[in-house]
């Protein structure tokens, strides 16, 4: 199995890399993890509470080149969305964008489950309602 040059490229040089004040209550943090290879990815972001744009995002994840890559890209793909757009985020985008191979489709849903679990975080420390559509996302 070969990576492409972009998961070699976030692999070697990962964006956004580091943690935030988790007690903030501007900062999301979603933990997750794949039982079945022992990744684990915790994504934080931090949202201006006036107009719900993420305005930092950073991770850390204990996982092989393409999780890491899934954790880097998804970290600059939210960055400056609203948290509305960033849950427009798919693990098929990701697919696409890293071209992860089928053994590797886990991780981007790792990221995907990531990027949810920070904005459900968030949510909740702000008393921001889930919508129909994230709360039946966020179980899938």
């Amino acid at each position: 199995m070969a990576y492409s040059d972009k998961v070699i490229d976030h692999y070697n040089n990962p964006r956004n890399v580091g943690q935030m004040d988790k007690s903030s209550d501007e900062v999301g943090t979603g933990l997750v993890g794949a039982p079945e290879c022992g990744d684990v990815m915790r994504l934080q972001i931090r949202v201006n509470p006036e107009t719900q744009v993420i305005e930092e995002a950073k991770f850390k994840t204990f996982g092989c080149g393409s999780a890491i890559a899934s954790s880097s890209l998804a970290t600059e793909w939210v960055k400056g969305k609203t948290v509305a757009e960033a849950l427009e985020i798919k693990n098929t985008d990701i697919v696409k964008e890293l071209a992860l191979p089928p053994v590797k489709i886990h991780c981007s849903v790792l990221a995907e489950d990531a990027i949810r679990a920070a904005i459900g975080d968030w949510k909740k420390k702000n008393g921001v309602a889930e919508t129909a559509e994230a709360v039946a996302v966020a179980a899938h």
